[in-house]
């Protein structure tokens, strides 16, 4: 009789649990389902307003006056240049923080501030790096909005995602893998550049690119640094175009050709960071 008990309340049991699961597991369909949902909507938006947008045009020239014909050639080439300076600047200084953090220093107190700090700028919103990027470079130099000031910005947002990046990537190197080629009399740089960053390249790059998709769509730290010009500058020393800035600015007017020049912004920015997205999946494959 004690095992029939037993025995009807482990089936008692395992029925309650088998309906947890369904409920949890139905909950967590419908959580996804409802993300998927607005994602979904969002892209077909771009998709329906941005390709109607794209023209020859669009690419080859400047951005027009408003209800006049014109393009976003001078906002692709600006953050064409403040973006890939950025990365420039940013990743060699991220990826050798993070080897000092992983590798020289993991546990010292310069170590532990950096990591700090680190974390702050990761979670900082990035206007206000636009506003500090604001005091202590564009103010003093009586409120001259320029290029570089723009890309320094972006800058300071590609650094600590290297930085946890590049740290993350070579804290899975196995120690014994450095002992083995310390045994070998292999100095440490050495060991470094040719054995455990050669081995993490992969997770190092993929770091790279998805920083450098975070800062493709930043508009709030441009809008305190480069600000907008509505015509073609290479020089950094003055206001720079951009397609975020220009999206923020063309979005919210009145005008026809502007909105639809910004829904193409939209198209371009979207497509970029896809592409970037694939290619940081591509390299984690390939690493895995």
């Amino acid at each position: 009789m004690s095992a029939g008990l037993n025995a009807a309340g482990a089936g008692a049991l395992f029925r309650r649990r088998k309906m947890v699961n369904r409920v949890a597991l139905a909950l967590s369909m419908a959580a996804m389902a409802f993300g998927l949902f607005w994602l979904g909507w969002i892209l077909w938006e771009t998709l329906r307003l941005g390709l109607g947008g794209l023209t020859l045009a669009t690419f080859t020239q400047m951005t027009p006056p408003p209800l006049e014909e014109g393009g976003l050639a001078n906002a692709i080439y600006g953050s064409l240049v403040m973006v890939g300076l950025a990365t420039a600047l940013g990743t060699p200084i991220g990826i050798l923080a993070g080897i000092y953090l992983a590798e020289y220093n993991p546990r010292g107190a310069l170590a532990t501030a950096t990591r700090f700090v680190n974390d702050i700028l990761l979670s900082a919103p990035s206007i206000v790096i636009g506003l500090f990027i604001f005091g202590v470079v564009v103010e003093p130099m009586g409120g001259g909005f320029s290029g570089g000031a723009g890309a320094l910005a972006l800058a300071l947002i590609v650094i600590p995602v290297v930085i946890r990046t590049t740290e993350n990537m070579l804290k899975l190197i196995p120690a014994s893998l450095r002992e083995a080629a310390y045994a070998l009399g292999t100095p440490k740089w050495k060991v470094i550049t040719s054995i455990t960053l050669r081995a993490v390249r992969a997770g190092v790059i993929t770091g790279v690119l998805l920083a450098v998709a975070r800062i493709a769509g930043e508009t709030a730290p441009l809008l305190f640094t480069a600000l907008n010009n509505q015509f073609w500058t290479s020089d950094l020393s003055t206001p720079m175009a951009s397609l975020p800035v220009v999206i923020f600015k063309f979005a919210m007017t009145p005008y026809p050709n502007w909105q639809k020049l910004a829904w193409a912004g939209v198209f371009l920015i979207t497509l970029a960071v896809l592409g970037l997205n694939i290619l940081a999946r591509f390299f984690t494959r390939n690493k895995n």
